[in-house]
């Protein structure tokens, strides 16, 4: 049993806030997702256009862009002024660009708010990941990390209830709204002691991006930590953002609600958090448990292309044995978090998953050269494998991170 002052720093204001923020990240960041069709169709996006590059899936390609260029911004950020400057500056950009999303009347202006919030987006997770491991002892921070993704992944469940009780833009309101109240919590919320002495000592390069590419060895360390999370958003970000069209196309008796399949995806990401965090304390190793997720992720997209049954309970089972495999989210970010020093961290924990979600256009784009001559099913299939291999490569390059103390500093 670990000792009360250990459950007590476990559930502390700042691993709440850090969880809450990330809940509202999640609510705001699949937003678009789950209103894409309701809302470009509003706009006049309709038919064939809602899944094309330069119409239907403009919104969330520029949202992604903006994660990429924010994932950066906030890392270095993260590391010169402090984990909590990021935490509520990232909080305070998207809430007031989701409010701004609900008065949109163009698909340009969409775009726009969604690149903004996008850079917003990519601030929270990676700061409060970083915060939180620096806070606990080594010997629980995975139980923390683990309440921060899973509490962050259930926002994707309240998108989807808002979604079926509000208008599209009331729906962006509520999210920015959210954030804003988030921020009141702010004072009860302290800095990581670790970044605090390393603030103090006035030699050491703090969030100096070109530490991640010297020597190779590091960089391929930083590399490797960015590929093993690219199946996350290969699965998100095609298989259940296009949930509709595969559904037609795989000759289901209805047409897939986005909204639904997104809400059964992140009910199992949320689940696979969950489980993934605790399993990975039990067994003492983060890699092994990623392992089992990757494996596990073949499957599910073996299933969710190739299976002869077509009811639509069974395709909805699918998004949410899918978002399951997907559970190693937080891991993949705590495992980006512990890999370097106190110096370098949040740069690392920030932008590694941001270069992922950036990394959706690039897939996407693969996805509609080989859709052109293999058809949407094998085109998908072929981007999926090949994106969870080379996350089985990543993985085999990475150390076991588990019970490293990360009170040290890259030189």
């Amino acid at each position: 049993m670990m000792p009360q002052t250990t459950w007590q720093k476990l559930m502390s204001v700042s691993v709440w806030v850090a969880a809450l923020g990330y809940f509202v990240d999640i609510y705001d960041l699949i937003l678009f997702t789950v209103v894409r069709v309701q809302s470009l169709e509003s706009l006049g996006i309709k038919g064939a256009a809602l899944s094309t590059a330069s119409a239907g899936l403009l919104p969330i390609n520029a949202q992604m862009l903006g994660m990429l260029i924010g994932g950066l911004l906030w890392g270095i950020l993260g590391d010169k002024k402090g984990r909590l400057s990021v935490l509520f500056g990232s909080i305070l950009l998207y809430s007031l660009a989701n409010i701004a999303n609900g008065f949109v009347t163009n698909l340009n202006q969409y775009a726009l708010l969604r690149f903004v919030a996008g850079i917003g987006l990519a601030g929270e997770l990676g700061a409060g990941i970083t915060l939180v491991a620096e806070i606990l002892p080594k010997e629980v921070r995975g139980y923390g990390t683990t309440l921060v993704g899973t509490v962050g992944m259930l926002g994707a469940v309240l998108a989807y209830i808002s979604s079926t009780l509000f208008d599209w833009r009331t729906c962006y309101f509520i999210g920015g709204g959210l954030g804003l109240m988030l921020l009141v919590l702010r004072v009860s919320v302290f800095e990581s002691g670790m970044f605090e002495q390393t603030k103090k000592q006035y030699t050491v390069h703090r969030g100096n991006f070109l530490l991640l590419f010297t020597p190779f060895s590091r960089f391929r360390k930083y590399l490797a930590c960015i590929l093993i999370g690219l199946p996350t958003w290969y699965v998100i970000g095609i298989l259940i953002t296009l949930s509709p069209e595969f559904s037609v196309f795989l000759g289901f008796p209805a047409k897939a609600v986005s909204g639904k399949a997104v809400m059964f995806a992140y009910l199992g990401i949320s689940l696979g958090d969950l489980g993934t965090g605790l399993l990975s304390q039990y067994l003492r190793s983060r890699k092994k448990v990623v392992l089992y997720c990757i494996l596990g992720a073949i499957f599910a997209t073996s299933l969710y292309l190739f299976a002869p049954i077509k009811n639509m309970e069974f395709f909805y089972f699918n998004c949410f044995l899918l978002g399951f495999s997907m559970g190693y989210w937080a891991l993949f970010v705590t495992i980006a978090a512990e890999q370097f020093g106190t110096n370098i961290r949040a740069t690392v924990a920030t932008t590694a998953p941001n270069f992922v979600r950036g990394a959706l256009p690039l897939m996407m784009l693969v996805f509609e050269v080989l859709k052109a001559s293999l058809g949407l099913i094998y085109s998908a299939f072929i981007v999926g494998i090949g994106t969870m291999l080379i996350a089985l490569i990543a993985l085999a390059y990475l150390e076991e991170t588990f019970s490293r103390d990360l009170d040290y500093i890259e030189k």
